[in-house]
């Protein structure tokens, strides 16, 4: 059976763009593979959070993994930090990575961008810790968003690299997971300028812990035209994140009516705005109701990541014996 790798930082809520982007992948995954699902909260330490709000922000991440319906008895579920294996597999790895290439690598040169004071060693060897996080079970499939296809790709370069230079096929390479229709799903943010994420602002991005009054004053200030003046023209770059979004949580039927005010030009974008908040709660409604369940039952959130925690450092046991004994260690 082949093995699936997937997590997301613990650095607070998740939003629609990490449902759509992976979670969702992975709900029909879980009962056909081998899955890992892992809280990436050594990722998080990149951005240099609070102690406390770091624990706090894991268990929220855990709670709504479970309430959107990961299944702990489906599929392991883990923090990355009680895995000792997987920072040693980084630093293994990290003597086989090269500054040049990391350099080069857009993440990073974004976050050069957005956090110059902070430009530390963690943001340069991200794709490593990534590569580390899905080598540490020998996955062959990760559910991701198009914005880490780059960083999928370094893990397969330092895998072939791995394997040539200790003349091994130990290491399988990692692909993408995509979805029926071929295409992984980048969700828009409410800004209209790329997808949705934390670090853009929380104005932009819906997290599924957002309560309906919220929902509905940000979809309202999304970011919006003047409105089509040709008919039949193809939707605008500048709204076009706005039916993206409609095409995600709205019904077919819903879809293609703004679709047709659209093409006649008589589209209204606050009545397009007023539904797609209103779908937006719909479909948010089922997993709050469910974290709400989760956050009053520590027993069982401490149970889950225990059993997880064993059970990811078999897998993660054996990798690194065999990579210990591959590179002369443990002879």
């Amino acid at each position: 059976m082949d093995i699936v790798v997937s997590g997301i930082r613990s650095t607070g809520r998740l939003h629609l763009g990490n449902y759509f982007g992976a979670v969702r992948q992975f709900l029909g995954m879980q009962r056909t593979h081998q899955c890992y699902f892992f809280i990436a909260d050594y990722h998080s330490l990149t951005t240099h959070p609070d102690p406390a709000a770091l624990r706090a922000s894991t268990r929220q991440v855990l709670i709504e993994y479970m309430a959107c319906g990961i299944d702990p008895g489906k599929a392991v579920i883990y923090r990355q930090s009680d895995i000792p294996e997987i920072p040693e597999l980084y630093m293994l790895l990290n003597m086989h990575a090269y500054v040049g290439e990391l350099e080069r690598v857009a993440s990073f040169k974004e976050k050069v961008r957005k956090q110059p004071g902070n430009v530390n060693a963690g943001l340069l060897t991200y794709p490593v810790l990534m590569t580390a996080d899905i080598i540490i079970h020998r996955a062959r499939w990760v559910p991701v968003g198009k914005d880490q296809e780059q960083h999928l790709e370094m893990a397969r370069n330092f895998v072939q690299r791995f394997n040539r230079l200790y003349g091994t096929d130990f290491f399988p390479e990692p692909y993408p997971f995509r979805q029926s229709d071929g295409q992984m799903v980048k969700v828009p943010g409410l800004d209209g300028s790329g997808k949705m994420g934390k670090s853009d602002g929380e104005a932009q991005a819906i997290f599924l812990s957002d309560d309906p009054t919220l929902v509905r004053k940000k979809v309202m200030r999304a970011v919006t035209d003047s409105g089509p003046t040709t008919e039949n023209a193809p939707i605008a770059d500048t709204i076009s994140h706005l039916f993206q979004l409609l095409e995600l949580v709205s019904p077919p039927d819903v879809v293609q009516h703004y679709l047709d005010t659209y093409a006649q030009c008589s589209i209204r974008y606050g009545d397009l705005k007023k539904q797609l908040a209103e779908d937006i709660i719909a479909f948010l409604t089922p997993i709050q109701e469910q974290i709400k369940v989760l956050e009053a039952d520590e027993a069982q959130l401490k149970r889950v990541l225990n059993e997880g925690a064993e059970k990811a450092r078999q897998s993660a046991g054996y990798t690194l014996r065999t990579v210990r004994e591959l590179m002369g260690f443990n002879t």
